[in-house]
């Protein structure tokens, strides 16, 4: 077999010497642009499971690196004259350059051909190779070349870097977030061998102009960085190589293979410097590309294998590090954060570390972060310890004269179960039995505001006595029987209405028995759905009295809060999304305007729902598709809200076209409430794919949210509240005097069986090699 690398980083040489090992008598060559000892930048980074694989995999190589690698467990983190430092984290930096040369002599003892100093511009050189691997980086010429195949997207960043190093020694991966008179400055550093460290200094194009970077060359660019941390760096200089400032390409590739050519390391997909995981990113790819080549038959199908089996694994990493970077560009959001939540904010950013997990690595830090928040829900006037805290998620919170106990809110989901609008015995025990299982908040489903108003034939409704009797048996249930709060909402299908239930066809048009809908625009949800017709200023004024006449028998039910639905595609939405509003009225083009009449009923709504009680309002942050709603845009909408009265913001996504991509995950609906919440500066609860009070304690502390709403996981767990509470130690969550038994035992059970998981965590853990190396240099006791 004959196989040519183009490229001689750690993934071309580290794929070199893992298909030298499976076929000795490969004719394998290397070949490289660059000289043997040139590199750029200073250090890399590896976690310890990342080394775990290098071992496995190629124990020589593995020694040879671990032997040059500074070991730390820390994560320093300082900001505003504080520092906060994490442990159990497990990382390893090296010289970039060092891991080159020991890959490169290991290649070599293999038998493997490297050719430096030259360029390689035609494939066709190859053309008696069975496997081409291209791994020259992320300005691959060859995936430019074949772009119409590999179908690269390039997404530069917004924030400008740059890779310097220093002599300044350290002993933990440290952030320093950085007030000056231009705007903050980051530096993301690390040790990577004795008496050298990597830094890499960020920030965003605006402070980078002010700060008068603009035209500076890279002695003055390091001049600059040196006087801003300089109080940090004391004394020690600021190394250049290439450290030119630029902005951050993520890059992805709809194909990584093209015939017996295969795209490795950055070439394909790269992933951002804040996670740190390029050189991982790329070297794994190489272990990947060998399994499959060992496994498969042919190459094509070894090939085939490589690209299906890897690029989940890829892709996942890309999105920590898009979490991540997004982060670091909207670092102004927190800045006036405390200290300590400040940095449980950077330890938490990208969704890997959680409540729980830095509990069990750093409980002192996780006992300050706790403490900061209690003191946050003290200064809101209530009495809470402050010494010893309960969770984020067993806080009080206050919106207007409404208090609720605890942060964790019944999602509003529609169960499709009325007759004619009225809830039955059904909706009494579902709303009733999460109210006994301990949520401070819960919300109806979408509760329609007259007949025409319905998603389907088994929408609730609020609109007549026999249904305002039926929510009133429900609501005093509520209030009689547990702590919780229960809020309305109300909203219209607009041109989403008149479809099947949802096990029958969701948002598919009724064959018969439905009714004609009304929107924004004459826009049809799918092309076969009934084609609404455009609101004219009677058919405002109607629908506007029914949300009026609605919130009144609200009141009337007991209701202690009302919500407004803005958000799905629903008539209300339908005017905000430039997707479905085609106007070209007052209530169409700009967004203010496409606000109007939303913000008509909202303040209709506001006028007469009694003064003491709040009102949220439920809006799409995106809509997940090109020239929709964005994120930028739901700032705008809640600070309109937020002007004309409301108290939360409910944030939610998508749903407003067919055609939408949303981009799933954990908690994927989480970073637009953080942009809602700390840039119009209003109160928010989050939702979307949030499965676990560990989640909901992460999000809180982190200041993403005020409150969390969980739709599926109170499905299958009406007492998720009190299960979580009995986990966390909030013995004071209400039960009622029948259920307290249960309550006893749960609580008595948890304690133990947290323990137990706790320790079978902690035993389960390997050390880290920084425990190893320490334990291994300590002095042996006297005997």
């Amino acid at each position: 077999m004959k196989v040519a690398i183009i490229g001689g980083g750690p993934a071309g040489l580290y794929s070199a010497i893992l298909l030298k090992k499976q076929r000795p008598e490969a004719e394998i060559t290397v070949y490289e642009r660059n000289r043997a000892d040139d590199t750029f930048g200073f250090g890399v980074v590896f976690s310890d499971a990342t080394l775990d694989n290098f071992e496995k995999y190629d124990p020589p190589s593995y020694r040879r690196i671990t032997q040059e690698f500074a070991y730390w467990d820390d994560i320093a983190v300082h900001f505003r004259g504080t520092v906060h430092r994490v442990g159990g984290n497990g990382f390893c930096g090296c010289s970039r350059r060092q891991l080159l040369l020991i890959l490169q002599e290991r290649a070599r003892e293999l038998g493997v051909k490297l050719i430096f100093e030259i360029e390689i511009d035609d494939e066709s050189r190859f053309a008696d190779a069975d496997l081409v691997v291209i791994a020259d980086g992320s300005n691959s010429r060859f995936r430019d070349k074949h772009a119409a195949h590999f179908q690269p997207e390039v997404d530069l960043r917004s924030n400008v870097f740059a890779w310097m190093g220093s002599t300044r020694p350290l002993d933990a991966f440290t952030f320093i977030f950085q007030e000056t008179e231009w705007g903050p400055f980051i530096a993301h550093a690390y040790q990577y061998e004795a008496g050298r460290s990597t830094w890499i200094f960020e920030t965003d194009p605006e402070t980078f102009k002010r700060a008068g970077l603009t035209g500076l060359n890279e002695k003055q660019s390091a001049d600059r960085m040196a006087e801003i941390f300089g109080w940090f760096l004391d004394g020690h200089p600021l190394l250049i190589n290439r450290s030119m400032w630029r902005n951050f390409p993520m890059i992805r590739s709809q194909h990584w293979v093209k015939d017996n050519m295969v795209l490795l390391g950055d070439a394909k997909a790269t992933a951002h410097f804040s996670i740190g995981s390029g050189t991982k990113l790329a070297m794994e790819d190489a272990i990947a590309l060998a399994d499959a080549m060992q496994a498969a038959p042919t190459v094509k199908a070894a090939l085939a294998t490589y690209e299906q089996g890897r690029r989940e694994e890829v892709e996942k990493t890309q999105h920590a590090a898009d979490v991540s970077l997004v982060w670091f560009e909207h670092v102004d959001r927190f800045w006036d954060f405390d200290p300590v939540q400040f940095a449980f904010g950077v330890m938490t950013r990208a969704k890997a570390i959680t409540y729980d997990n830095l509990t069990l690595r750093a409980p002192d830090f996780v006992g300050e972060v706790d403490k900061a928040f209690a003191r946050h829900v003290r200064q809101q006037g209530f009495d809470v310890d402050v010494v010893k805290p309960l969770a984020p998620m067993f806080q009080p919170f206050r919106l207007r004269e409404m208090q609720i106990a605890n942060r964790a809110v019944v999602s509003p989901m529609c169960m499709y179960s009325a007759e004619e609008g009225v809830p039955g015995d059904f909706h009494l025990v579902h709303y009733g039995s999460r109210a006994l299982g301990g949520a401070g908040l819960i919300f109806t489903e979408m509760t329609c505001v007259g007949r025409d108003a319905r998603i389907t034939p088994g929408c609730t409704g609020l609109w007549n006595e026999e249904q305002q009797a039926a929510w009133r048996r429900i609501v005093d249930f509520i209030h009689a029987n547990s702590a919780a709060k229960i809020c309305l909402q109300l909203g219209h299908a607009g041109r989403k209405g008149a479809t099947k239930l949802m096990w029958d066809g969701i948002d598919r048009p009724l064959e018969e028995g439905g009714w004609d809908v009304i929107s924004a625009s004459p826009v049809p949800y799918f092309t076969d759905s009934q084609v609404p017709r455009e609101m004219d200023r009677a058919a405002m004024d109607r629908v506007k009295a029914e949300f009026v006449a609605s919130a009144e028998r609200g009141e009337a039910c007991g209701f202690d809060m009302l919500e407004l639905h803005c958000a799905h595609g629903y008539l209300l939405a339908s005017f905000i999304s430039p997707l479905t509003n085609q106007r070209t009225d007052q209530y169409g083009g700009s967004l203010d305007n496409r606000l109007r009449y939303p913000l008509e009923i909202f303040e209709a709504l506001r006028s007469v729902w009694p003064s003491h009680k709040p009102m949220s309002v439920r809006i799409s942050a995106t809509d997940w598709a090109e020239g929709g709603i964005t994120g930028d845009d739901a700032v705008h909408v809640a600070r309109a809200f937020a002007e004309a009265g409301v108290d939360l913001v409910d944030v939610s996504t998508g749903q407003t076209v067919r055609d939408a991509q949303p981009v799933y995950g954990r908690m994927f609906q989480t970073p637009f409430s953080d942009q809602v919440r700390n840039e119009a500066r209003v109160a928010t609860m989050c939702v979307g794919n949030i499965t676990t009070a560990d989640q909901v304690n992460t999000i809180l502390a982190a200041g993403r949210a005020d409150l969390v709403a969980l739709g599926r996981p109170h499905l299958v767990d009406p007492g998720f509240t009190m299960k979580a509470a009995a986990w966390y130690g909030a013995a004071d969550t209400f039960c009622p005097p029948q259920y307290l038994p249960g309550k006893d035992q749960i609580f008595r059970n948890s304690v133990r069986d947290r323990q137990d998981l706790e320790d079978l965590k902690i035993k389960a853990k390997p050390k880290t090699r920084a425990e190893l190396k320490a334990e291994a240099t300590k002095p042996l006791a006297a005997e």
